[in-house]
């Protein structure tokens, strides 16, 4: 057996100003733990918010975003490895819509506890009021069945994904019996469950507390002593939670804190979720495949009738590890934008989505049925979702990392595997496996054909097709049918 390889979560971090965006892509990774990846895009921001056709969106997209990218860590000392990541900072604070007190990111370039900055797929930023919806969100029957506060914070909400996913007939009804949505994330979030709360609020969705028993916190044993806390995945964390929350307002939520962010401690996490009774199971970190995984896929992935996802990673082109395993749903990931068409929202590859051929993993029988040549391998992604952050979703995290708290914006495909997991929450585990049951039922996805996460050959592996590609799976979900 190997020992144990880091994971990494892929993370953005974002702040607001003007309308241009900076920034680099740098990953970090450390033998045995996760580490965070910030990405600072420099582009122009989409069209207009508006609410799309039949959506009942509530002009909540994401805002124009900028900064300055100040690096976190120094050079390594010998025997580690550095944390490569990257601090947007601010020339304009950002600030909750609903309070005068500012949030700033502040612009020092402290080396943060390498207790590490664990490597989610997630990208931040933050927001301010005047990119929020001014007036009332109460979205007519039929479209979305919340009333959300106003002004709404920068970033999509729950409307806009139960909108751009056809969820909006199912988000709105409890799944029976009620499904578990675990999220197993590294180290502590100290306040994830006010976090959680505020974000619920604020989109008018149903209480979720640990007194009703809808949400539920524990670490890697399955006891109630918290790992250390850790700003970066504080932030992953509630990211994490707040998509739960907007895909599947009814289901409950299990969130399993492993000590690190090492394998062999997130892999238990992993069976301490599916032991506790989750339905689904999500996992928004990745790490560098490694010779010794097919260990792991038997160790802690491997839980038949839960339904298990994994982030393919926000490097562009490129296999990670758990994402690579056959026994898990790898989410690839989209830039998702309002349309004028019937659907309302259109979706091409985002170009940040990790996909390919695996190296160690052999292909399974699903995939083998689509005839593709050139990987004999495992085939990254299957289905995918929003992981643009500048197409972002809005977030709420109080746990101050790099000076940003408060109202944020992420991206990454840590946002969109939670949101498949949740779809699968919502659906109920297919008689047939995930992700077997998508493979079998492509029509019940939307396509996405077009875009491209870097150059590879063959090509389908990095750019977007009709029917299967690598960033983006089969595509995304278009209601319950392929879940």
């Amino acid at each position: 057996m190997a020992t144990a390889q880091g994971a990494r979560h892929s993370g953005r971090m974002y702040g607001i100003h003007n309308s241009r965006r900076r920034a680099v892509t740098l990953v970090a990774t450390m033998s045995g733990v996760a580490m965070l990846a910030f990405t600072l895009i420099q582009a122009t921001s989409p069209a207009g918010a508006q609410s799309p056709t039949g959506g009942g969106a509530s002009a909540d997209h994401a805002p124009p975003l900028g900064g300055v990218p100040v690096p976190v860590c120094g050079p390594p000392s010998a025997g580690t490895a550095r944390c490569d990541a990257v601090l947007l900072t601010f020339a304009k604070p950002a600030r909750n819509p609903h309070s005068t007190s500012s949030t700033t990111s502040s612009t020092t370039s402290s080396t943060t506890s390498s207790t590490t900055s664990s490597t989610t797929s997630s990208t931040t930023s933050s927001t301010t009021s005047s990119t929020t919806s001014t007036t009332s969100t109460t979205v007519p029957a039929g479209s979305c069945a919340f009333t959300a506060t106003s002004p709404l914070p920068t970033g999509y909400g729950p409307c806009d994904l139960q909108s751009a996913y056809n969820l909006l007939q199912v988000s709105s009804t409890s799944p029976t019996p009620v499904s578990t949505v675990a999220i197993v994330d590294a180290y502590d979030d100290p306040n994830a469950a006010a976090d959680l709360s505020t974000y619920r609020q604020e989109y008018g969705l149903p209480s979720c507390t640990t007194s009703t028993g809808c949400f539920r916190k524990v670490n890697q044993t399955g006891g109630t002593t918290p790992p250390s806390s850790n700003g970066g995945w504080s932030q992953e964390i509630s990211l994490d939670l707040d998509m739960v929350s907007a895909v599947c307002p009814n289901c409950h939520i299990l969130l399993v804190e492993a000590s690190s962010a090492s394998f062999a401690n997130l892999g238990a996490a992993e069976n301490t979720a599916a032991g506790l009774g989750a339905t689904a199971i999500s996992n928004s970190y990745g790490g560098s495949e490694f010779s010794g995984e097919s260990a792991y896929d038997s160790s802690y992935y491997n839980h038949p009738g839960i339904a298990i996802t994994a982030s393919s990673g926000d490097g562009g082109y490129g296999v990670e590890y758990p994402a690579a395993s056959p026994n898990v749903t790898a989410v690839g990931g989209t830039t998702l934008k309002p349309a004028s068409n019937t659907r309302g929202w259109t979706e091409t590859v985002w170009s940040g989505a990790g996909s390919g051929c695996s190296a160690y993993e052999l292909q399974p029988s699903w995939q083998q049925k689509l005839n593709l040549s050139g990987c004999s391998g495992r085939m990254v992604a299957d289905v995918s979702a929003d992981a643009d952050p500048i197409t972002g979703v809005a977030v709420y995290d109080s746990f101050s990392y790099k000076g940003a708290s408060g109202w944020l914006v992420f991206g990454g495909t840590s946002v969109a595997s939670p949101i498949v997991a949740s779809v699968y929450a919502l659906a109920g585990y297919p008689s047939d496996g995930a992700p077997a049951h998508a493979y079998a039922n492509p029509s019940a996805l939307y396509d996405v054909i077009s875009g491209s996460n870097g150059t590879c050959s063959p090509g389908y592996l990095c750019t977007g097709e009709v029917g299967y590609d690598g960033p983006t799976g089969l595509g995304t979900p278009d209601g319950l049918g392929a879940f």
